[in-house]
């Protein structure tokens, strides 16, 4: 699976409340609209379709509240690109059908605004604004089950659904 868009980086230590303050947390048709706008209110003006995020270090630390994730898919934004990620963002983000890739090097080159290029099957991250590809652990097949069926809600349902007679 090849994604391609803009990347729009972020720094170490992004925590769910920053992705997206309780307050809307209620309301899911506010995810998108809000996300991140304690850093950059205007970033959901922003942020396009297929669009990827990059961040430094701990993305995601916090709570485990699922619309963290949420409001990320909610902006368009196809993929998360972090030096690391929280555990519980980290699986949140996977069970929604949000790909990650921790890249220990591609966020400390990748500017803002850099057009990218990912291959969620090897792992390739391509900087095609520098000229410059990096290298992450690609996503195991069985979690690319996860995100080609949207979630692992929609996994099970389609691995489990019983054929009517």
């Amino acid at each position: 699976m090849i994604l391609k868009g803009c990347g729009w980086k972020f720094g170490d230590n992004i925590d769910t409340d920053v992705i997206i303050s309780v307050k809307y947390t209620k309301d899911p048709q506010a995810f998108g609209q809000h996300c991140m706008e304690a850093i950059d209110p205007d970033f959901s003006k922003k942020v396009k379709p297929g669009d990827v995020l990059i961040a430094g270090r701990n993305f995601g630390c916090g709570s485990s509240r699922e619309p963290a994730p949420l409001a990320i898919k909610a902006t368009g934004i196809s993929c998360i690109i972090a030096k690391t990620f929280a555990r519980i963002f980290y699986r949140n983000s996977f069970n929604i059908g949000l790909p990650l890739l921790e890249c220990i090097d591609a966020p400390d080159y990748i500017r803002e605004g850099d057009e990218l290029e990912v291959n969620l099957d090897t792992g390739e991250i391509r900087d095609l604004s520098l000229g410059r590809s990096f290298q992450s652990k690609p996503i195991p097949p069985f979690m690319q089950d996860l995100l080609r069926d949207g979630g692992l809600m929609n996994h099970l349902t389609k691995r489990f659904r019983v054929k009517k007679d």
